[in-house]
């Protein structure tokens, strides 16, 4: 049974890796992805538990920086509830517009499966500036203790 419990939490940990660096580049939580997957792939491999403190502390920086001002963070709240919107455009599936120019397949590809991880991503990135704005926003102290960090690694 240990055995099958190592297998799956290197298999969870590949896919949060593999799913983050998309997530870098698409709609989603990218870092915080690779940073889960790296702490779980870190208990079996040493490369990996070298790699967290630097992705930690970019992390941990990006998102002080985020909250730094009110508005950043209503330009991040817009974005992320924008995100949620076209997931649930995408779920709904309305029919094409007259004015869309392009074939009718291209009209929101993906279905159900776009729309969904559309609006999971959305949410998660709420409660990650939720979370961002309690512990980062108008506290200095906190900011400076990732540069500390950042400045030991």
């Amino acid at each position: 049974m240990a055995k099958v419990r190592d297998i799956a939490l290197l298999v969870l940990g590949w896919v949060l890796v593999v799913a983050g660096l998309a997530a870098l580049v698409l709609p989603g939580p990218g870092l915080v992805m690779v940073f889960s997957g790296l702490v779980i792939l870190s208990q079996h491999y040493p490369w990996a538990e070298k790699r967290l403190r630097p992705i930690e502390i970019r992390a941990m920086k990006g998102a002080a920086e985020s909250v730094e001002t009110v508005p950043r963070i209503v330009l991040s709240s817009l974005f992320a509830l924008a995100i949620i919107g076209c997931g649930v455009l995408w779920l709904l599936k309305p029919a094409m517009p007259p004015w869309w120019p392009l074939p009718e397949m291209l009209w929101l590809p993906g279905g159900r499966g776009t729309g969904s991880t559309l609006v999971l991503s959305g949410l998660i990135a709420i409660g990650l500036l939720a979370w961002s704005v309690r512990r980062f926003h108008g506290k200095p102290e906190e900011v400076a203790k990732i540069e500390e960090r950042a400045a030991r690694r």
